[in-house]
């Protein structure tokens, strides 16, 4: 008899979901809401992978989640698969501060310290709590958990997280690095040790897509990461800036009198490889840099200097390198991209087998060659299934 559990990922504006088996992990169905509390007509999408197979599509007007998860629900009941079987809901929570480091349950007070929270991710968690409140009410029998994007990176080393800032206006303000993507770090880093079929390896996880990040993992246990307080930090990105002089701020600020909040959105949504070439996708970048445009090679050059030096960084942070794997839209695809940041990594004996990286897959892979000292991985991520498995195992 099917265990499914239905996953969760509500954005301000949009919800994505998973319906999921817990002992066969069979996807069973999948869907996403867009423009909710828009003021415009919003849509779901419906895809039924069980049973009666098919897509179905609704334009309604959504004024909030509760509204938008009540239209999906209905698709569930009339399309299928059954809801009534589901055992549990995993809700995928941006930011738990220093207050989560493991899945939870969620209960009144859970919901209550993730308001207090909410000041650390405000683009995310607010809208995390509408999901959140509007899935207990309409299916308020079965377990809700939170899984929070920071909880794999909680329990870094503290010489890691801490800043080098007055130690009272960080702990007035809970500043620290928290980083961000850890569900797929976890389930990536998971995945190459059970590739490897080992479960000591020093190894550095890329998560390369519009978001970037890259861990530091010791024999599973995360040691470093690339993003900070907040997701802006470390790696170039489709349109974040990654790592800059902080003092750029302050110049920006006194030079065009920019506000906070515009250079917040500047780097944001203006900058990365956006800003760098014009595009935000990775193959725009390759059919620019093939028909000679100069910038674009200096953006992608920028992207790949920027990885490397965070790769060799954490390969000394972690005395040595067994693995390094790529993954999420760009890792997982860009065969350029891997080729040419692995061609940088001959210091440390990588080798790549450049057949083995051409070619497309969604499986899981080994692309090093033979004789590299250092294996090298694609491994498609899945943060819906790590979330169910994380899920499962909290509740037995």
């Amino acid at each position: 008899m099917s265990k499914p559990i239905l996953v969760l990922n509500c954005g301000s504006s949009s919800i994505k979901y998973q319906m999921i088996d817990v002992e066969s992990e069979e996807l069973l169905a999948k869907g996403i809401v867009q423009r909710i509390a828009t003021g415009t007509t919003g849509t779901v999408d419906h895809e039924v992978l069980v049973g009666e197979i098919g897509e179905h599509h609704v334009d309604q007007l959504l004024d909030d989640h509760e509204t938008a998860l009540a239209t999906v629900f209905g698709l569930f009941d009339e399309h299928g698969p059954d809801l009534t079987s589901t055992i549990a809901v995993a809700h995928r929570a941006v930011h738990g501060g220093d207050k989560f480091a493991d899945p939870t349950l969620v209960t009144d007070e859970v919901v209550d310290t993730l308001r207090e929270l909410s000041p650390l991710a405000p683009l995310h968690n607010p809208a995390g709590i509408s999901g959140i409140e509007a899935a207990r009410k309409l299916l308020p029998d079965v377990p809700h958990v939170g899984i929070f994007d920071t909880a794999f990176f909680a329990r870094l080393p503290a010489e890691a997280y801490t800043y080098a800032i007055d130690v009272d206006l960080a702990k007035r303000t809970r500043i620290r690095k928290y980083g961000f993507h850890g569900t797929s770090h976890q389930f990536v880093s998971q995945e190459v040790a059970k590739l490897l079929g080992r479960d000591d390896l020093k190894q550095i996880v890329c998560h390369l897509g519009n978001g970037a990040s890259v861990s530091a993992v010791d024999s599973g246990h995360a040691i470093e990461t690339s993003m900070g307080l907040t997701p802006l930090a470390g790696l170039v990105m489709g349109t974040r800036s990654g790592d800059i002089d902080p003092g750029i701020v302050g110049y920006l600020n006194r030079e065009l009198g920019l506000s906070c909040a515009e250079i917040d959105d500047e780097l944001n949504k203006r900058s990365g490889m956006l800003g760098l070439t014009g595009h935000t996708d990775m193959r725009d970048v390759e059919t620019a840099i093939n028909a000679g445009d100069e910038q674009a090679r200096l953006g992608l050059d920028v992207y790949i200097h920027r990885l490397v030096f965070y790769i060799g960084g954490y390969a000394a942070l972690l005395g040595g390198l067994d693995a390094l794997s790529f993954t999420a839209g760009v890792g997982e695809n860009a065969a350029t991209v891997r080729s040419e940041v692995c061609a940088r990594l001959g210091v440390f004996g990588v080798k790549l087998d450049e057949e083995a990286n051409a070619q497309r897959s969604k499986q899981a892979r080994i692309i090093s060659a033979p004789d590299s000292s250092v294996a090298v991985l694609v491994v498609p991520t899945n943060e819906e299934l790590a979330m169910v498995r994380q899920a499962a195992e909290l509740l037995g």
